[in-house]
């Protein structure tokens, strides 16, 4: 009887752990799929937010590299007008009367202006290289962007004002220049070749006419005052052609002063101006 008596009551006793136990579990699976359920919804709500923020980098790279790609576009017309350009003034230099060395100097210049815009296409293929790079560095730097393009716009537009001022000027001057000293040398040119000419006719006109040596002597010294006026005469054009070189030169200091006073480097012109050396240099 004993024996049955504590086998009910162990019996009993195990029920009751059981439902105890079952009770805990019970308790501990709610608890699990609560917290479960807060974890799911907190990594939804953090993928939606990085979802966005990415989202955000990715339109404003898109945007970034569109206008990128507009200047790429805007950099090869440049390119092709500086081709067209360059096939005009070469064009040009097959018929030009002009001296050789002008048309070398031309040349040069126009190879100087390709020369930048390879270094800057260069410079625009490196910053392409970079851009992945700057992409993390973009949404800090926009409003400085902002800033520094509309004063580069505003400093850009002084210089390509000032850039073509000073390049109608050089042209209307080098044109005057250019064209007085061709002048002035061509009637140098003349007045030595008729100098030449009347000596040879003088010669055989003594040779042929067999003249006493009083006479002789008349002709030599009238034919040494016509040849003092006439180095008078060369004298003045040389004085003339030097002055106008001068006036020349001095144009192009006072140029470059201005541009130097403006802050803006000689080398963003483009081209070397042309000087004129002043006669016998």
């Amino acid at each position: 009887e004993m024996e049955a008596k504590y086998t009910r009551k162990m019996q009993a006793l195990r029920d009751e752990m059981d439902l105890r136990r079952k009770t805990e579990i019970h308790e501990l699976e709610e608890r699990k799929n609560t917290q479960i359920s807060e974890l799911m919804g907190n990594h939804e709500e953090a993928f939606g937010a990085i979802k966005n923020y990415y989202n955000d980098i990715t339109a404003k790279n898109l945007a970034l590299i569109n206008l990128l790609k507009e200047q790429v576009e805007d950099l090869k017309k440049k390119e092709a007008v500086l081709e067209k350009e360059k096939a005009e003034v070469l064009l040009q230099n097959k018929g030009l009367t002009e001296p050789l060395q002008e048309a070398q100097e031309l040349v040069a210049e126009l190879q100087k202006k390709l020369v930048h815009y390879y270094r800057d296409k260069e410079a625009l293929m490196s910053s392409k290289a970079h851009l992945k790079i700057t992409q993390k560095e973009l949404k800090d730097l926009q409003w400085e962007h902002e800033v520094l393009e509309q004063r580069f716009s505003k400093v850009q537009e002084e210089r390509d004002e000032l850039y073509q001022k000073f390049t109608r000027a050089i042209n209307e001057v080098q044109q005057k220049t250019g064209f007085k000293n061709l002048l002035l040398e061509r009637k140098l040119k003349g007045l030595l070749d008729l100098l030449e000419k009347k000596e040879v006719e003088l010669s055989e006109v003594l040779a042929a006419s067999n003249l006493d040596p009083s006479a002789l002597s008349l002709v030599t010294n009238k034919l040494e005052d016509v040849l003092q006026s006439k180095n008078a005469t060369i004298q003045d054009l040389q004085f003339q052609l030097a002055r106008v070189c001068k006036a020349h030169n001095d144009m192009l200091k006072t140029f470059e002063a201005k541009l130097t006073a403006f802050g803006i480097p000689l080398d963003n012109l483009g081209f070397q101006p042309l000087s004129f050396p002043f006669p016998g240099q």
